[in-house]
């Protein structure tokens, strides 16, 4: 009843994302390079998919994760930008109710569930540097199927929870959104009542898929370049830092973004910085992935050329 109630105190048209509205020279080239950036996306994580699917040598614990990573990616800019390249192609375009509701929790889903996977990743990382003969026994099939399906399930309830809470606030009829996506911190915005519970519960539920899986990195790399300089074997060393130095990338990359978007005050910065901020976030950091697995890991890309090569008819070298 309480949704329900939201939607008739709400415009039933839906809302208008404002975006980039205030920069009329940008849209059009924005609108080109995103959605250039859009398709190499697709593209590239699709690739990784296929690849992580077909080659046999990737079936290991260790890449286990690299697809799901890909498919969140996929999923995420997907809920995102083909909204955004609507606005951006006409501003005044609104975006229905139910249209907001789904980015509300995809996008919010979706994106905390990459913090928590990539944690659980840096504990892959760390057994494969720190107990390599252990390996096999510490990071085992099941055991990461237990983890992907433990970091999926806490965020699609923690998501259920914090979207409801704020679809539940009362709009009065507030219909534009300062932003080119709907997610919860503008959303609340919207609303005509108090909403120091929602934005308390916001900061509190930031801090636990946010700051938590940091710091379990942190210790987990902490541990592993302390591993990395016992080894006295130069080969050893190198072969240990790179099975980390792309994931580490990845990680230094997103939780920067998403720190600065989310546990930054808002005060500290500008509107036009966090959007900004977000569009990166949004278009560039899901191609990244793709490219710094493929172009700094020597295994996915022998995999891949394996199955071009197999595919178009081609021998690489």
């Amino acid at each position: 009843m309480g949704i329900v109630r939201s939607i008739n105190e709400s415009n039933p048209a839906g809302f208008i994302l404002l975006g980039f509205s205030d920069y009329p020279q940008l849209q059009k080239v924005l609108f080109a390079v995103i959605i250039i950036l859009y398709l190499l996306t697709v593209l590239g994580n699709i690739t990784i998919i296929l690849v992580s699917h077909l080659e046999p040598k990737l079936h290991t614990p260790m890449y286990f994760f690299l697809s799901p990573l890909s498919f969140l990616d996929l999923c995420f800019t997907s809920s995102v930008i083909p909204q955004l390249l609507v606005n951006l192609w006409d501003p005044m375009k609104p975006i229905t109710y139910v249209g907001c509701v789904v980015q509300l929790y995809v996008s919010l889903a979706l994106g905390s569930t990459e913090c928590v996977l990539l944690a659980v990743m840096s504990y892959d990382r760390y057994v494969a540097a720190c107990r390599p003969l252990h390996y096999t026994v510490s990071v085992h099939p099941r055991l990461c199927m237990s983890f992907a399906s433990l970091v999926w399930l806490s965020r699609v309830i923690t998501t259920l929870v914090q979207s409801t809470l704020t679809l539940q606030l009362p709009f009065c009829g507030h219909c534009q959104v300062d932003h080119f996506i709907c997610e919860v911190p503008v959303v609340i915005k919207l609303a005509c009542v108090d909403t120091i519970f929602n934005e308390v519960e916001l900061f509190l539920a930031s801090i636990l898929f946010l700051l938590v899986p940091f710091s379990f990195i942190l210790v987990s790399y902490g541990y592993t370049a302390k591993a990395v300089q016992r080894i006295k074997s130069a080969n050893g060393g190198k072969k240990a830092f790179g099975t980390c130095s792309s994931h580490l990338m990845v990680v230094i990359i997103v939780y920067r973004i998403i720190i600065f978007m989310y546990l930054q005050p808002a005060k500290s910065r500008s509107k036009d910085q966090g959007r900004f901020v977000s569009l990166f976030y949004t278009v560039v950091t899901p191609i990244l992935n793709p490219l710094i697995y493929t172009l700094r890991n020597k295994d996915v890309k022998r995999a891949l050329k394996k199955v071009l090569g197999k595919i178009l008819g081609i021998h690489f070298t």
